[in-house]
């Protein structure tokens, strides 16, 4: 069967890499431009890129996939499928009806819930405990497809997203390649979704990292789970951005305390900050323009005070 795969971020490469391994005809991997990145701004191979040439794949990118002379490069290739993993620019009607086969997709969620970008940070903040991949043939609508094969799992009690993403790329890898191998053999089930389940996990913004404390401990530590490690989870201390980077759930010691104030400061635990119904303790932060450091390291640098409230929107 001769694919085209479209991919894009980390998410994808075992995707490329599952369908590679098992023989399948990859005549074209189409990835993102190069962007700028890190400090320098230095022009970056996107990660499917990256991982395309290492395997020896002719590789194409384009900022739109949908223009006419993208197509026309397409058409020549003469696909049976288009296989889509994380890709990153909406697949308009004309290419969803170029491949004999149809187009497929492998999703991070357990479709109809969650459809968009960012279903594996949402499903985080919003403390669902069971998620899983989904693969769908594409419709015009996004992620509105039938459903093809779905695979589920629990979600850690302190997995973070990037763990979490990690995961599930190996996790849809496998059932894409499942998927694939079904397709080639006429045999792949076409489940309609059901619209009055769908729910839709919209692209984060920076602001989305910003912590609310006064929120329960269960809500601001899954909050800040489904933030890292990005866009990152953040408060202010002395009006600058502090990332949280990595926390845990604690307890009422040293006392009840308004939200943001610290209640407690511990040499080998960290920082315990109050919330709505507890604390929140911190392990690791990083401050605005410096390396992230263990909390205890902060507190000694930084000298927070006990019974202060010093985390929360700048006055």
């Amino acid at each position: 069967m001769r694919i085209i795969f479209m991919g894009t971020p980390d998410f994808a490469v075992p995707s490329l890499r599952e369908l590679h391994d098992r023989g399948h005809e990859i005549a074209l991997v189409v990835s993102q431009p190069d962007r700028p990145a890190g400090r320098g701004r230095k022009l970056t191979p996107p990660p499917v890129k990256a991982a395309a040439l290492d395997l020896g794949l002719p590789v194409d990118q384009a900022e739109t996939v949908n223009s006419e002379s993208f197509l026309a490069k397409l058409r020549a290739i003469e696909p049976e499928l288009i296989v889509v993993a994380a890709f990153g620019q909406i697949l308009r009607e004309k290419l969803l009806e170029l491949p004999s086969l149809g187009a497929v997709n492998v999703h991070a969620s357990l479709l109809p819930a969650y459809r968009g970008v960012a279903p594996i940070n949402w499903v985080i903040v919003n403390g669902e405990r069971e998620t899983g991949v989904t693969t769908m043939f594409m419709a015009r609508k996004v992620d509105a497809g039938e459903i093809i094969l779905t695979k589920k799992t629990p979600i850690g009690d302190a997995e973070t997203a990037g763990e979490l993403s990690d995961r599930l790329a190996a996790m849809g890898a496998l059932l894409l390649a499942e998927t694939v191998d079904l397709i080639g053999r006429g045999e792949a089930p076409r489940l309609p979704q059901d619209p009055e389940r769908a729910s839709y996990a919209r692209k984060l913004r920076k602001d989305d990292g910003e912590i609310d404390w006064s929120r329960s401990s269960r809500e601001v530590f899954d909050h800040i789970r489904g933030m890292t490690p990005r866009p990152g989870a953040y408060t202010w201390y002395r009006g600058r951005s502090l990332v949280i980077t990595r926390a845990e759930r604690g307890s009422a010691c040293g006392g009840p305390g308004a939200p943001g104030e610290i209640v407690a400061i511990d040499d080998e635990s960290g920082i315990e900050v109050a919330v709505a119904d507890g604390t929140v303790r911190l392990l690791e932060v990083k401050p605005e323009g410096r390396r992230a450091m263990d909390a205890v390291s902060f507190a000694r640098g930084y000298r927070p005070e006990v019974g202060a409230a010093p985390f929360g929107k700048p006055s």
